[in-house]
């Protein structure tokens, strides 16, 4: 019984979760890369959700191909669309009703940094009338940053390069996103601060379309045994962050 039911599983497995005939992961780029963004290089892509989408494809057996967007709001609007067939991306409620989350892998703090010469070294200097905060269009990180911030204006963009160039030019007076990134960011720009409190703590998981059971039990699967199997420790590894705990909850 065992031995017949398994590849019809599989079958439909497949069917659901690379209806395409190839495992589309979906990602997003930025100039920094890490758990959750991705870069482009001389022979595609790199990140840890291009590493952990390849290893996925491999264990199902089929081809990957990386379905590019320019932030994580793109790729939770095009969830019901059917573009895409997995990612890996910064949970919130307000994409809970657009998607499936399995475990999360990576809890990152989010922070600002302020331009090159600004005097704000606080959140209460920094949360002034008048003050512009910049933050990635339609991001967890943005409606953490709307949440926080009473007196500043958050002002949402779509890409990290564009608020990268208003930050080094002083078009913006900050930018909100997570430590890692802005600490990468601040050795590009000289004369910024990350600044040392944190406003969130952002929570980044593996995601499927709703209503696409045997996808989300294959991917919980794969993520619980990533963390101990070593999957996810060189996925991490991989990509500059030798450093970063592994989560295990």
């Amino acid at each position: 019984m065992t031995m017949m039911t398994m590849p019809i599983f599989a079958d439909g497995l497949k069917d659901e979760i690379a209806p395409t005939g190839k495992l589309r992961v979906a990602i997003a780029i930025s100039p920094a890369g890490g758990a959750f963004w991705c870069t482009r290089t001389e022979r595609g892509y790199a990140g840890v959700p291009v590493d952990l989408g390849k290893a996925m494809a491999a264990q199902l057996g089929v081809p990957v191909e990386y379905v590019v967007h320019q932030n994580s709001g793109q790729i939770t609007d095009a969830a019901g669309k059917g573009t895409w067939d997995i990612t890996f991306l910064p949970k919130d409620a307000a994409r809970e009703t657009k998607m499936s989350f399995g475990p999360i892998y990576e809890v990152a703090d989010a922070t600002y940094i302020v331009k090159p010469g600004s005097t704000v070294t606080s959140f209460a200097s920094l949360d002034q009338p008048g003050v512009k905060v910049a933050a990635v269009n339609n991001t967890t990180t943005m409606r953490g940053a709307q949440a926080h911030l009473k007196n500043a204006t958050v002002i949402g963009y779509q890409t990290y390069d564009e608020i990268f160039g208003l930050l080094n030019n002083g078009e913006v007076d900050a930018f909100a996103l997570s430590r890692d990134q802005l600490n990468a960011m601040a050795k590009k720009i000289p004369g910024t601060r990350v600044l040392d409190e944190t406003f969130k703590k952002t929570v980044t998981a593996v995601a499927v379309p709703l209503d696409h059971p045997l996808s989300l039990a294959f991917v919980t699967k794969f993520m619980t045994e990533a963390r101990t199997n070593g999957v996810l420790r060189q996925a991490y590894d991989h990509n500059g962050l030798k450093g970063a705990p592994i989560r295990n909850e």
